[in-house]
């Protein structure tokens, strides 16, 4: 069935095998995902190509600097019909949402998508109201372009599971989707997957046996960004002003299980660990001036405490 689901995926989207997998885990995990690259990288294609295979509904919204909560949320309305007020509700209810440029919305726009990603509900009046079953928030960031554009708070960062890096595609690559345009060739997208072959696949991937050991394993490269002289880590703590949150340890451990079962597995290995180690990892190490100055980015230091730390 994944192989079915990669292959729907590729009628419109031309590689990107990274980002299609990364999709993949934080769908069987039910978690988040930030995805970072520079524009026209079919990032925003490939959300919506997996929004139709797996039948979700899926919604766009282009976040603006004059964004407003209840451009999200929804609002109260009144009812003139019965003078009374009712909700209506905004593009979060739904089960896939891209958050385009997210970015670019400000503090208040960033905090109702936070209390949406935790809690997965919203508040609008004196009502709670839950969210669609699944909600994941896939969201784009744009690296180049930085002009009216805000940092991401630490605690909107630590909410994703994933952060993904999407490049360019090769030369040959590139090649096929030129060609696929001019010739008008892009098929169209069958949904494969019905909401019990959904709960089955989530299912399997929880099933996915990890050894206490790889448990171990796992945390010991948590607290490496934590406390890397126990690690004999010390050339990498120049560059750190803190390392990964709790939250990571264990979307560590359901992103492991994920990535074994999407290769078909039914046990994770040390492999496994090391490729979520970077998915999970990269966007939850805060890096001082002193990185920045040397060209030390979070990736390296991921390496770094992958080639020290022992694996089982």
């Amino acid at each position: 069935m994944i192989d079915l689901i990669k292959k729907e995926i590729h009628k419109v989207v031309i590689g990107h095998e990274e980002l299609i997998d990364s999709m993949l885990i934080a769908i069987l995990s039910e978690g988040h995902i930030l995805l970072e690259g520079p524009p026209g990288v079919a990032k925003t294609t490939a959300v919506n190509a997996l929004a139709k295979v797996m039948g979700f509904e899926f919604k766009r919204i282009q976040f603006t600097p004059d964004l407003l909560p209840l451009d999200i949320t929804g609002n109260e309305v009144l009812d003139l019909s019965n003078n009374s007020y009712k909700i209506k509700h905004g593009p979060i209810f739904t089960n896939l949402l891209l958050a385009d440029e997210i970015n670019r919305a400000g503090a208040k726009v960033q905090s109702a998508l936070l209390e949406a990603m935790a809690e997965k509900q919203v508040t609008i009046g004196e009502e709670s109201l839950k969210l669609n079953d699944p909600f994941i928030v896939l969201a784009t960031a744009n690296p180049i372009d930085q002009d009216g554009t805000y940092n991401l708070p630490e605690a909107s960062l630590d909410r994703f599971m994933l952060k993904v890096k999407v490049g360019y595609n090769t030369h040959k690559e590139e090649f096929e989707i030129v060609k696929r345009v001019a010739n008008k060739k892009f098929e169209n997208i069958d949904a494969v997957v019905t909401p019990d072959i959904f709960n089955n696949l989530k299912k399997s991937s929880e099933n996915v046996h990890i050894d206490d050991a790889l448990i171990e394993y796992m945390l010991d490269i948590i607290y490496a960004t934590r406390e890397p002289k126990k690690y004999n880590l010390e050339d990498i703590e120049e560059y750190l002003d803190y390392g990964a949150s709790p939250r990571a340890s264990i979307d560590i451990y359901k992103a492991s299980k994920a990535i074994a079962f999407i290769n078909g597995k039914d046990y994770a290995t040390p492999f496994d660990v090391s490729k979520s180690a970077f998915l999970t990892l990269r966007h939850r190490l805060k890096l001082n001036y002193k990185a920045k100055a040397d060209g030390i980015d979070a990736d390296t230091i991921i390496e770094k405490i992958l080639e020290e730390v022992v694996a089982p």
